[in-house]
């Protein structure tokens, strides 16, 4: 990608051809009937090359260019009125630390969750993001931030609950019983 920002034709050409690769496989696994991979493939080309000059080189390019391609489908998804459902089983995956998630993935899911998280109070994010993901008791979050163990786990359980009201209906009801 850097190649072709300095105008490498080339290189760009390489780096697209690939990128075509791994879409047609992002969107293979994921393309419900009724949706062509292969267009959705096409939409996500253009757009990484209309919207190059906005890619930020301090960032993994896999990351930005993995989040285009979710938007098309996203936006392909809405357009058709079909809908992905994850189980709620799967809730367990937005509390994955980053670190045990592989580069590009990795990246995307912190930027992810810390929107999911955004929506909510400060002390919330902090309990949430300690208890889920940093693994400390519900007794050490309790005596890090001054309240009764009682009060944290309602906390964490109504945001979780918030959460999968917001991001999937299902989710927050086993997200929050896994308490």
């Amino acid at each position: 990608m850097l190649a072709g920002l300095a105008g490498e034709a080339e290189p760009y050409r390489r780096l697209l051809d690939e990128l075509s690769r791994l879409l047609r496989a992002y969107y293979g696994r994921r393309c419900p009937p009724g949706l062509d991979p292969e267009d959705l493939v096409q939409e996500t080309l253009i757009a990484v090359h209309s919207r190059r000059a906005t890619y930020d080189v301090g960032q993994p390019f896999t990351a930005w260019a993995y989040a285009i391609a979710r938007y098309k489908l996203i936006d392909a998804l809405r357009r058709a009125r079909l809908h992905l459902r994850a189980p709620a089983e799967a809730a367990e995956a937005l509390f994955v630390a980053p670190e045990a998630r592989g580069g590009a993935q990795a990246a995307m899911a912190a930027r992810d969750l810390d929107r999911v998280l955004a929506g909510l109070p400060a002390r919330t994010q902090a309990l949430v993001r300690e208890v889920k993901l940093e693994g400390l008791s519900i007794r050490e979050a309790a005596q890090k931030h001054g309240m009764t163990e009682t009060a944290v786990k309602v906390a964490v359980h109504r945001a979780l609950k918030a959460l999968g009201g917001r991001h999937g209906g299902e989710l927050g009801g086993a997200a929050a019983d896994a308490d």
